[in-house]
C-alpha cells in the first residue's frame, strides 16, 4: 500500500504526496547519504520537507538561503565539519541533538558552497541533512566540488492525478476499485466513470501545482487558479531572466513562451524555425536543455524505431516539448479555453492539453518520453519503455477513438514486438483485436517498473574448492 501524508501549508490542512514514502525510505534505510530534492518551482518541495521534518524527528532545523542571504556565510572558506556544525549552531540558535535532528538546506541554488561541505557534514554523522532547490542542473557549474556518492538524488513534480483525487476527497475505497478494473480490465460503473471524467476535466484546468489545486478545493473558484497559474508562469520567466546569460536570455523566453503554441500544430513536434527563420537546433541546443533541466518544460524524443533501448534510437533533434504542468499550458492559452475543458468539450483541438497532461503524468511515474512518427508506420503519441519491453499510448480527444492506423501499421510490422497497446480516451474500458482501451483518468495507474530494494546474487564456489 502506498503510504502518504496530509501536510499543511501556511498552517491550513493541505495536501497529500507520494513522495513522503520516498523521505521515509530514505530515513529508515539509506545511511551516509544526505537526500538532495530537486524540481521545478512551486511542485511543493519545502512544505513536504517541513511537515517531513516536523513528524519524523524531535529537533528540525532549517537554513533558507533566499530569505537570508548571510546564511550562506557559515560554509564560507575551507571549513571542517566541526567548525560549520559550530557555525550552524551560532546562526540557528536552536538545540541540535545528535541523532534526533533533521537540517534542511533550501534554496541550496543560492549557496553552492552547501554542496561541496555536505560530504564532511554527512562523513561526521550527528544529524541527518535533506537539500532542497530549484535550478540546480542548470547551476552546476557554480560548484567547485561535487559530493560524489553523499548525496541521494530525488526529483518532485506536481500533483500526478491519484494525488489530485485525494485532494479533492476521493475516498481510498473508490480508488481502490477503480485499480481492481484497471488490472481486471473490467468495465467501471457508469456513475463511477462519469465523475471520474469530471474529475479528470477539472484536472486539466486546475494541474498538479500545489498551490493551485488547493485554491481550487478551497474555493473552487477556476478564476482565482488561472490568477495564480499566471503568477507561477511569470516566476518561470524572472528565473529566466536571472540565471541564464545575457546571449541565452531571449532565446530561451522565445522558446518558454511557444510551447503552447508548437503543441497546437497538428503534429506537436517544435520546430526551430518558428523561433526564428535562420533559427538552427545546434545553436537553441542548449536553450532547450535548461528549460529542461529547470523541471520547466519536459522535452519528448522521437526515436528511429519503437523498440528497446529507446534511449539508443533517439533522433534529439526531432522533438516535441510539453509544459511541466498542464494547468500551467492552460493558462499560457491566450483563447479562454477553460470552460469549454470543464464542459467536456475535450475536441481535437484539444489534443494538445490531453497529451500534455499524459506526459507529466508518465515522466512523474518514472517514464522518458519518447513518440515515433514515419511517413509508412504514421505517428505513435507515446511510446514507452517498460523493463525490456515497449508499450505504445495512444491519446484520443474524439468519438473516433478506435481509428488508430498508425498503431495497427505497429502492430503489423513483423520485426516489432510490444507488451501492450493501449488507447486512452473518454470512453469505458474495453479489449479489442489486442487492444486496451482505457479512459484517461487510468493513466495514474500505469506506472514503470520500481527497481528491487534488494538484488541479492551469491555464487556457490564450493565446486572450485573441490576440483583445485
Amino acid at each position: 500500500m502506498m503510504y502518504s501524508i496530509r501536510i499543511t501549508f501556511g498552517g491550513q490542512q493541505m495536501l497529500r504526496r507520494k513522495s513522503y514514502q520516498d523521505l521515509l525510505k530514505w530515513k529508515n534505510g539509506t545511511k551516509g547519504k544526505a537526500l538532495c530534492i530537486i524540481g521545478a518551482r512551486q511542485t511543493g518541495k519545502t512544505t513536504l520537507i517541513r511537515e517531513f521534518g516536523k513528524n519524523e524527528y524531535e529537533h528540525f532545523a532549517e537554513i533558507n538561503f533566499v530569505t537570508d542571504k548571510k546564511a550562506a556565510d557559515v560554509f564560507s572558506g575551507k571549513l571542517t565539519a566541526e567548525e560549520i556544525i559550530t557555525n550552524m549552531t551560532a546562526y540557528l540558535q536552536k538545540p541540535l541533538e545528535v541523532g534526533k535532528t533533521l537540517i534542511l538546506f533550501d534554496e541550496i541554488q543560492e549557496c553552492p558552497e552547501i554542496r561541496s561541505a555536505i560530504k564532511f557534514l554527512v562523513e561526521d554523522g550527528r544529524f541527518d541533512y535533506i537539500e532542497s532547490g530549484s535550478l540546480l542542473e542548470v547551476r552546476y557549474r557554480d560548484i567547485k566540488s561535487y559530493p560524489v556518492g553523499f548525496e541521494q538524488m530525488l526529483s518532485m513534480y506536481p500533483l500526478d492525478f491519484e494525488e489530485y483525487l485525494w485532494a479533492n476527497g476521493v475516498q481510498e475505497q473508490t480508488i481502490f476499485y477503480l485499480r481492481k478494473c484497471y488490472e481486471h480490465k473490467e468495465k467501471v460503473s457508469e456513475s463511477v466513470h462519469e465523475t471520474l471524467c469530471k474529475l479528470f476535466y477539472s484536472y486539466l484546468v486546475v494541474g498538479g501545482m500545489p498551490q493551485n489545486v488547493q485554491i481550487y478545493v478551497d474555493t473552487h473558484d477556476i478564476a482565482k487558479v488561472i490568477l495564480n497559474q499566471r503568477s507561477i508562469l511569470d516566476l518561470y520567466r524572472l528565473d529566466i531572466a536571472r540565471y541564464t546569460s545575457e546571449n541565452e536570455k531571449l532565446k530561451i523566453k522565445a522558446i518558454f513562451d511557444s510551447i503552447s503554441a508548437q503543441l497546437n500544430e497538428k503534429n506537436r513536434r517544435f520546430k526551430i524555425n518558428s523561433i526564428h527563420p535562420d533559427a538552427r537546433i545546434l545553436r537553441y541546443e542548449d536553450c532547450f536543455n535548461w528549460l529542461a533541466d529547470a523541471g520547466v518544460a519536459l522535452p519528448c524524443y522521437n526515436v528511429t524505431e519503437p523498440q528497446t533501448p529507446l534511449q539508443l534510437n533517439e533522433k534529439r533533434n526531432l522533438f516535441k516539448l510539453y509544459m511541466n504542468d498542464v494547468g500551467l499550458l492552460c493558462a499560457s492559452y491566450m483563447e479562454n479555453i477553460q470552460f469549454d475543458l470543464l464542459m467536456g468539450n475535450v475536441d481535437i483541438n484539444m489534443g494538445s492539453i490531453l497529451e500534455n497532461a499524459f506526459a507529466q503524468n508518465l515522466k512523474s511515474n518514472g517514464f522518458e518520453l519518447h513518440y515515433f512518427d514515419s511517413k509508412k508506420i504514421g505517428e505513435l503519441d507515446f511510446v514507452l519503455q517498460k523493463g525490456l519491453s515497449t508499450e505504445l499510448l495512444e491519446i484520443k480527444s474524439g468519438k473516433d477513438f478506435k481509428k488508430h492506423p498508425a498503431m495497427n501499421h505497429a502492430m503489423q510490422t513483423e520485426q516489432w514486438k510490444f507488451e501492450h497497446c493501449i488507447v486512452f480516451s473518454k470512453f469505458n474500458i474495453e479489449v479489442e483485436n489486442g487492444i486496451l482501451y482505457l479512459p484517461w483518468y487510468m493513466i495514474m495507474f500505469f506506472q514503470q517498473q520500481k527497481e528491487p530494494e534488494q538484488m541479492i546474487y551469491e555464487i556457490d564456489l564450493s565446486s572450485l574448492s573441490q576440483n583445485s
